[in-house]
């Protein structure tokens, strides 16, 4: 099935943080706490935080699939490259090859940015996903831990894809 993408917009992001919340409390208590994935959804995907983001130059796309909301994804234009901030599927769509579909995306949208690449950040106990990223053309180029408060780390490789 194609996917489409529509870029979120200030009414809908109560849509996108309830997504967000959604597919992180499914997703992530096997590899980081509850408490954690709780304090990082409030943070960084809470309506407020995304709110704020947007302000700051992120943009953040709501993924269909026919007219199901299957995902998200954030992303924060730089300098040279294009920032892949957040890639999410729901649980029932992934292995499906949705996710390859959602990073061509995103390199497209580097290439018409005039960006030379995207890169990323993935906790590297995620397994499954660091996998998906390198069949997809990503290189591990360094590691990074960087503290995010209240006693909590983002213990993540950064890959990089050119485009």
């Amino acid at each position: 099935m194609e996917l489409t993408y529509q870029q979120v917009s200030d009414s809908e992001i109560n849509t996108l943080a309830a997504l967000a919340s959604e597919i992180w409390h499914e997703f992530f208590p096997g590899i980081i706490s509850a408490g954690q994935v709780d304090y990082m959804v409030e943070k960084f995907q809470s309506a407020s935080a995304m709110q704020q983001q947007l302000a700051e130059g992120y943009q953040y796309y709501l993924v269909y699939a026919g007219t199901e909301l299957i995902g998200y994804i954030g992303v924060h234009p730089e300098d040279t490259l294009l920032f892949l901030s957040k890639l999410y599927l729901k649980k029932q769509h992934r292995g499906r090859g949705y996710g390859r579909k959602m990073i061509e995306f995103v390199a497209g949208l580097a290439r018409e940015l005039g960006k030379c690449g995207v890169y990323l950040t993935v906790n590297r106990h995620n397994e499954h996903t660091i996998a998906v990223y390198h069949a997809t053309g990503f290189q591990t180029v360094r590691t990074q831990v960087a503290d995010i408060g209240n006693g909590y780390v983002m213990d993540d490789y950064i890959m990089q894809l050119a485009v």
